[in-house]
């Protein structure tokens, strides 16, 4: 595919799970186009600031040094968990593959093996979503949730710990490490848009680095991904806002769900569609979906329940 025999630098995070997504994508594209890929660890303002997510700028804190880091030709790619990635796009700077994509959905990690149904009244569950937040609320609002900071290593401890009951976090990203044990059960619905896929991005322009990448890519992966964050991006919505959204493929159909909850999870507005897989593979057919599933949220009232600046419209 290539002549080229200078390893491509991959830009990372340093934490576990970003290592060992990042590393799997470096895998796949040697295996596939014979370059070697050397991981290039870039440490981030949500690596080393405290407090909750959403008030340091939400998941983008984590995208911005690397983003800045790939600008400056200090490595050639990145990997991001998908979900981590503002909507809007970074001049200089485009996603050039989706691999294939993990599990969508979220895992309950409790102590003593308990499911959600089991916890007892009044139970602490931790974690740094809205939207998580509000789901647990909506199926158990006599919890208290608390947020949770920090690598899935510690978010776990303090279970074991007793701070905590149970915590929430992504089962993709429990797999990707071999934490399967600590799951003690996988949670149904939406989650967050893009949750389970991996984003690699690349600086535009870079022919060679794309053709090397796109040896990766997943067309589901990929499709599924950008509607679901195409209607994120219509409601103009962040990490902080309690959104849901779970698109998915059968043959040739898409169906996409979309969710909006009041924060405590006392009502939720509903959207479902089911529509031609190879009308949404575009970047034009995503936006065209988002734009009626978004219409239908705003009729339902999802405005009343959370602050969405694209609802104002």
């Amino acid at each position: 595919m290539t002549g080229r025999t200078t390893p491509l630098r991959l830009g990372t995070r340093a934490s576990l799970l970003a290592t060992t997504q990042s590393q799997t994508v470096a895998d796949a594209i040697t295996a596939a186009t014979g370059v070697p890929v050397e991981l290039v660890k870039i440490t981030t303002d949500g690596d080393v600031l405290t407090g909750p997510l959403a008030q340091l700028g939400g998941t983008g804190v984590f995208a911005s040094a690397l983003r800045d880091a790939l600008l400056r030709g200090e490595c050639d790619l990145l990997v991001h968990s998908m979900k981590d990635l503002p909507t809007a796009p970074l001049p200089g700077i485009v996603i050039a593959a989706v691999p294939v994509r993990a599990p969508h959905r979220d895992a309950l990690c409790a102590r003593d093996g308990l499911a959600l149904a089991d916890l007892p009244a009044g139970a602490r569950v931790g974690t740094g979503s809205p939207r998580r937040v509000a789901q647990l609320l909506a199926r158990r609002p006599d919890l208290i949730v608390d947020g949770i900071r920090g690598n899935v290593e510690s978010r776990l401890a303090k279970v074991a710990g007793g701070e905590f009951d149970a915590i929430v976090l992504a089962e993709a990203g429990l797999r990707r490490i071999g934490r399967d044990a600590a799951i003690t059960e996988i949670l149904d619905g939406p989650t967050s848009a893009a949750q389970g896929a991996l984003a690699v991005e690349i600086r535009e322009g870079d022919a060679e680095v794309a053709a090397l990448v796109h040896a990766v890519d997943d067309v589901e992966a990929a499709t599924t991904a950008r509607v679901e964050r195409a209607v994120l991006r219509r409601l103009e919505a962040g990490c902080a806002a309690p959104v849901a959204l779970a698109a998915s493929r059968s043959g040739d159909r898409l169906t996409l769900e979309a969710e909006v909850y009041a924060l405590d999870g006392t009502r939720t507005v509903t959207a479902v569609r089911d529509v031609e897989f190879g009308g949404v593979t575009t970047a034009e057919g995503a936006a065209a979906l988002a734009a009626d599933v978004v219409d239908e949220l705003i009729a339902g009232g999802a405005a009343e329940l959370a602050d969405l600046p694209g609802a104002r419209r």
